[in-house]
């Protein structure tokens, strides 16, 4: 069980998806394509991290952070289909990055994210990929990551 995989080889527990900010819904299913809203680093209703990558949060908070973002991906999923278990494969990836000025590392804060979706799907986990750096994000938070996920239910 991919769960399962997560818990026991990176030590996340995934968490019931987060409450959405304004009116929208945390994922959408459309055939057997999902499409996550983008999700922010929340931990226990709180944010990891808040600030730009590259002056008030550290790069390798910020490689956290897409790895957070991309388990609250996950259980968006997962609020629509129960199960993990039904993931075919992990489409495409959207970081966005809030970032200093002159800070180009958009692609290695994203690596959080992607490295995470490899090492729990595998050759499934592999996906395209966007890393944008833009100059703010809801309520601070230093990145955000949407996902389109190809489902087997």
């Amino acid at each position: 069980m991919i769960e399962e995989k997560i818990k026991s080889l990176l030590g996340y527990e995934l968490p019931t998806a987060p409450k959405p900010l304004a009116n929208y819904v945390p994922a959408q299913k459309s055939g057997n394509l999902i499409f996550t809203s983008g999700q922010l680093p929340f931990v226990n209703g709180k944010l990891h991290a808040e600030g730009k990558v590259g002056y008030e949060v550290t790069e390798e908070k910020g490689i956290e952070c897409a790895r957070i973002s991309a388990i609250n991906c996950l259980s968006a999923v997962k609020g629509l289909i129960g199960s993990l278990d039904k993931v075919d494969q992990i489409v495409k990836v959207t970081v966005f990055v809030s970032s200093a000025v002159n800070f180009n590392g958009q692609p290695k804060i994203a690596n959080g994210a992607s490295d995470f979706l490899a090492q729990v799907f595998e050759e499934a986990g592999k996906h395209a990929r966007s890393a944008v750096g833009v100059s703010e994000l809801p309520m601070n938070a230093p990145v955000e990551i949407e996902m389109i996920v190809r489902v087997n239910a």
